[in-house]
């Protein structure tokens, strides 16, 4: 059984993922207490997928989440690095491609909407993946992140920190069909950025309007963002505001 370091080798983190793929969502109900259902909810409202729209979810996994968001009508694709966890989802009808998360194969400004849940924190360059989100999102798209995050009251931070990750590992022996791997799962929920530096790391990489908000006391947060619409030239704006006769 294989894990990942946290260097977040992106070879380490497909075989990985691999490992995890048989049993990974009911593996995640239990370790979640079937607060993942809830989560992906939000993550669906504050996304807001609508008809005919084109949207990318990324790190897809099973793609449980884009089979969610396409029943609103606009056009879904799972991506994902783990070609094991996309052969676990193969009876899920929407379409599926194996993707680098720093490497993209879209096209400039192909979607309208695009979002990662439980994924951005494997990917071994948050800031160049958060570009390259960027980069395929049609200009005033929007972006949905739903991660692992801090707790916001401190005696709930200390004991999630303190022990309720370090109960991860022990409670896959008994559910995954690769527990080791939950070492790494729990180490890397450890060391994430807090919420305001991930809102951070989102404008740094070119997003605007970034704003979050804390679901399960900040145990989950949900980041959302908008692509910049390019400035009009000052000649244009200034044409633009000149009156008609």
């Amino acid at each position: 059984m294989s894990r990942a370091g946290l260097d977040k080798n992106p070879r380490e983190v497909a075989e990985m993922f691999d490992g995890v793929a048989k049993g990974y969502d009911r593996t995640n109900s239990v370790m979640t207490l079937g607060f993942d259902r809830r989560w992906r909810d939000w993550s669906r409202r504050v996304l807001d997928a609508r008809p005919n729209e084109k949207v990318l979810d990324l790190a897809a996994g099973t793609a449980v989440s884009t089979v969610e968001y396409a029943a609103s009508g606009a056009w879904c694709v799972a991506a994902d690095f783990s070609v094991g966890m996309l052969a676990s989802g193969a009876h899920r009808p929407v379409p599926k491609v194996a993707a680098d998360a720093l490497r993209l194969p879209f096209k400039d400004n192909s979607f309208d909407a695009v979002t990662v849940s439980f994924g951005i924190r494997n990917f071994n360059d948050t800031v160049v993946a958060l570009q390259e989100m960027a980069r395929v999102t049609k200009p005033g798209g929007r972006m949905v992140i739903c991660e692992v995050s801090t707790p916001v009251w401190k005696p709930f931070r200390f004991v999630y920190m303190r022990y309720l990750l370090k109960l991860l590992p022990l409670i896959a022996k008994f559910v995954s069909s690769n527990p080791v791997a939950y070492s790494y799962l729990a180490e890397s929920m450890a060391t994430w950025p807090d919420q305001r530096t991930l809102g951070e790391l989102i404008s740094q990489a070119g997003w605007e309007d970034v704003a979050w908000f804390n679901l399960t006391g900040g145990m989950v947060a949900l980041h959302r963002a908008t692509k910049p619409k390019p400035k009009a030239e000052p000649e244009a704006a200034a044409e633009a505001a000149e009156p008609t006769a």
